[in-house]
């Protein structure tokens, strides 16, 4: 089965307040060794998110009146955010699509609970072959041709998945692609799949 969020994040995450000010959010990102995080309400809701480079931003444009400069006006708004069954595969294209480096998770009422960092999702690529081909040969095939294919054979070399053999009489082979796509750790998948008859 496909991983969700919920599985790979960090629960425990370092965050800011609206009233967080400039000086603190710097401190805290220097000494988690991080380079941003969530900036929650007073019910946890997440409202924005601060990185390294809003901070950089900000000193770069910032006016001389000698202001204390909050989380509030530091943030990037609205939040990204991600919920814990989310699937990993999703998350991943969400962060790609908005260039974003991490995502707080939330729950049905948009409170945090989790982080979803970049590295938190590869995780899921470090699998072995082993451990793919087996969910491929106990998920994947059976539900495209029932409860055994014997004639079927799984290969995983670095991730990416072969699949040999007849697939007989109803057998989908573009379904059989595609739910072998979905299984977390595959990188490819090369199709030798015969419809209807013997492969040789």
């Amino acid at each position: 089965m496909a991983r969700v969020v919920g599985e790979v994040m960090t629960r425990e995450v370092v965050q800011a307040r609206r009233e967080t000010p400039f000086k603190d959010v710097v401190r805290l990102l220097d000494r988690h060794r991080i380079s941003g995080m969530p900036v929650v309400d007073e019910d946890d809701k997440v409202v924005g998110v601060i990185s390294g480079t809003d901070l950089i931003r900000h000193q770069a444009g910032r006016s001389p009146d000698g202001r204390a400069v909050t989380a509030r006006e530091l943030m990037s708004t609205p939040a990204i955010t991600v919920h814990p069954e989310q699937r990993i595969a999703d998350a991943a294209r969400v962060m790609e699509r908005r260039g974003v480096e991490r995502l707080p998770v939330v729950d049905e009422e948009d409170r945090l609970i989790g982080i979803a960092t970049r590295r938190d999702l590869l995780r899921v690529f470090l699998r072995t072959d082993d451990e793919i081909r087996r969910e491929v040969l106990d998920d994947v095939l059976p539900r495209v041709l029932g409860r055994t294919a014997p004639e079927v054979t799984v290969a995983v070399r670095d991730g990416v998945v072969t699949l040999h053999g007849p697939l007989g009489h109803g057998g989908d082979p573009a379904l059989a692609i595609r739910l072998a796509y979905r299984v977390d750790g595959v990188v490819g998948v090369v199709n030798r799949l015969a419809e209807g008859r013997r492969c040789r």
